[in-house]
């Protein structure tokens, strides 16, 4: 039986997230720090005072959820938790790999950071507002979501980005043929189609050019191969090459977020506990629906820490 780490993504933003892990403990707060001095502007006080609405920009949501993740990450290991030898693989979803490469060490905090900047602005700036479009399907089967956006495809690009889970998937591309396919998916059954409030069709085609941003960013940033392995999000498998994880990474931009084939992976291969270190329960309420006997464990206030430290260490 063995442990794996996960790291959230966009969506588990909230304004005061990390504030009270930062009062309560120094390392803590020494990751908002550098955080903040690598961006260059106090992203902590835009994730502790809000407003919501600019911490929800991609830009900021991004590197912020990787802060909150790592200054949790710091204070289990200043309490004796060694990654290596307690952790058999890490994960994450979409910007959550990012932190989770963080944790394992391929990437240092600062420039964690600085890539995720670079990252949100990119995908932001990757297509004109109102272009594109993502909607959540609900209650049917990936090869019936797949269908659904090959036939809307005649209309523009149309993909699925996320596989969640549970019966959740997400599709994304250009706004007139996601509509199409959330109405398609509709007349095949879904229990809810539903167009979601994001400012981008995030990991579809239409991302390439902030892929084309990330492949030079990556390229001229320092990369160590992970402590433990990544289950990276587009295959659905580990890597341990700090080459391959970077362009994994980039193909991960307009790649799909197989989080539902990670998690029965995890299952497969005797991982029986998934510890979700960072802001919000998102991934941890996915992996039981994904997979009964997998156990997921939400590690995010200072009271989860000494429970997490003592199965941990146990």
């Amino acid at each position: 039986m063995s442990i794996a780490f996960t790291f959230p993504g966009q969506g588990s933003q909230a304004v005061g997230m990390g504030k009270d892990l930062a009062e309560a403990f120094p390392e803590a707060a020494a990751v908002f720090a550098e955080v903040d001095e690598a961006l260059g502007e106090k992203l902590s006080d835009i994730m502790w005072n809000g407003p919501e609405e600019t911490l929800t920009l991609t830009a900021n949501a991004q590197p912020a959820l990787m802060a909150v993740s790592m200054a949790m990450i710091r204070v289990l290991e200043a309490r004796g938790l060694d990654l290596k030898n307690k952790v058999a693989f890490v994960a994450g979803h979409s910007l959550g790999e990012y932190s989770a490469l963080c944790a394992a060490g391929t990437f240092s905090i600062a420039d964690t950071a600085r890539l995720l900047r670079i990252r949100g602005n990119a995908m932001q700036a990757a297509v004109p507002v109102g272009k594109g479009a993502m909607a959540a399907i609900i209650g049917l089967e990936h090869a019936d979501v797949d269908e659904v956006c090959r036939e809307a495809s005649a209309l523009g690009s149309c993909q699925i980005a996320n596989d969640n889970g549970g019966g959740q998937l997400v599709i994304s591309g250009e706004k007139q043929a996601v509509e199409k396919a959330a109405a398609l998916a509709s007349e095949k059954g879904a229990k809810r189609a539903l167009m979601l409030p994001v400012s981008a069709p995030f990991h579809s085609s239409l991302m390439a050019p902030a892929a084309d941003a990330m492949r030079d960013a990556l390229a001229k940033v320092e990369k160590r191969d992970p402590s433990v392995p990544l289950v990276a999000n587009v295959l659905a498998a580990p890597v341990s090459d700090a080459g391959e994880i970077a362009r994994l990474l980039v193909e991960q931009v307009t790649g799909q977020v197989r989080w539902r084939e990670t998690v029965e992976w995890f299952a497969a291969n005797n991982v029986t506990t998934l510890y979700e270190i960072g802001s919000g329960k998102v991934l941890t309420g996915l992996a039981r629906r994904i997979d009964k006997a997998v156990n997921g464990i939400a590690v995010n206030t200072p009271a989860d820490i000494d429970t997490a430290l003592a199965a941990l260490q146990s």
